[in-house]
């Protein structure tokens, strides 16, 4: 446990998602101290939420034996649309959020300064600056889970473009004619590989007869599906998940390699929870269909790598942003 001190070296960072809150407490050498978990329930509304982001940052220097006047900052990495500047979320679709002052009113509630980014390219960040040690240049960060995010960090720093919405991979449409996104498109990159996408796949499927061995271990209704079940399906020799896990890593490999002709980053980086679960399973095929369909060249060189920080990239990439901003 660190020392008790009353001098401000900490840094807490936040991963706000549909389902969770994360909240990571690092030392302003972005040293991981501690940690904190929290049900989001959106459903509540972003005034319960916010309170629940506020009592998760609190768990967190708790469990680290910390007080909240020995936090310089919190640095929060939301879904959808956000604007930094501002420190609202205009728009998530996940939680149900609209034009929400959420650095102004968790500031109210913590009394310390926020710093509030998109989530995809707060992991971005978390990823560049520790796990790949600020070198790349140019660098492409990809987040395959519920959805499908991404987050590019060009020429060092974090590329947002001109309405600050840069990075939304995930509706890249790769399949004109394909299955609804939650975005009003067909066939978006998030419509065809992340988590949700694959669920929805193995549901229809069984609806409509298909075996597999996941009814066995889980029951018809498949309620408590996790990514995690898909790999213990396929190492059980189910056939049928590991089709539908192999199209997703390719759609996931074209993604790539329209990423790689257009960025020509020295590195994309792939994580998110399906990844976690399933980089066995994915990666080889992602990176070999990458290589086949990047344009002639314009790969050479680069890597595509399956991030090691897993499910703590947010935080990770929020404690770099509160340290960014408060030096």
């Amino acid at each position: 446990m660190p020392e008790p001190s009353s001098k401000a070296e900490y840094v807490v960072g936040v991963d706000l998602g549909g389902t969770k809150i994360l909240s990571g407490v690092f030392t302003n050498s972005l040293k991981f101290v501690g940690r904190s978990k929290m049900s989001t329930k959106a459903e509540r509304g972003p005034e319960a939420v916010i309170e629940r982001i506020a009592h998760c940052v609190q768990d967190a220097v708790d469990e680290c034996d910390l007080d909240l006047k020995q936090v310089k900052g919190v640095g929060i990495g939301a879904p959808g649309s956000v604007d930094s500047e501002t420190g609202k979320v205009m728009f998530a679709g996940n939680l149900g959020w609209k034009d929400v002052s959420l650095k102004k009113e968790l500031e109210k509630q913590l009394q310390l300064p926020v710093f509030l980014g998109n989530d995809c390219n707060v992991c971005t960040l978390g990823v560049h600056e520790v796990e790949l040690e600020g070198k790349p240049k140019n660098m492409v960060g990809v987040f395959l889970g519920t959805g499908i995010g991404g987050g590019l960090i060009l020429d060092g720093k974090v590329f947002t473009g001109f309405n600050r919405t840069a990075g939304e991979v995930g509706h890249m449409v790769l399949e004109v004619n394909g299955p609804k996104c939650t975005c009003g498109n067909r066939g978006c990159w998030e419509a065809l590989s992340s988590r949700s996408a694959l669920f929805r796949q193995v549901l229809e499927a069984v609806k409509n007869g298909q075996k597999t061995v996941l009814t066995d271990m889980l029951g018809n209704d498949l309620r408590d599906l996790r990514s995690g079940d898909l790999r213990k399906a396929i190492k059980q020799g189910d056939k049928f998940v590991e089709h539908i896990v192999e199209e997703a890593a390719k759609y996931t490999g074209v993604a790539v390699a329209n990423l790689i002709n257009v960025l020509s980053p020295e590195v994309v980086i792939i994580g998110g929870g399906l990844v976690d679960a399933l980089e066995n399973e994915m990666m080889s095929i992602i990176v070999e269909t990458a290589r086949e369909h990047a344009f002639p060249g314009s790969d050479k060189g680069v890597k595509i790598l399956a991030s090691k920080l897993g499910d703590d990239a947010g935080i990770t990439g929020g404690a770099v942003l509160a340290r960014r901003e408060t030096k």
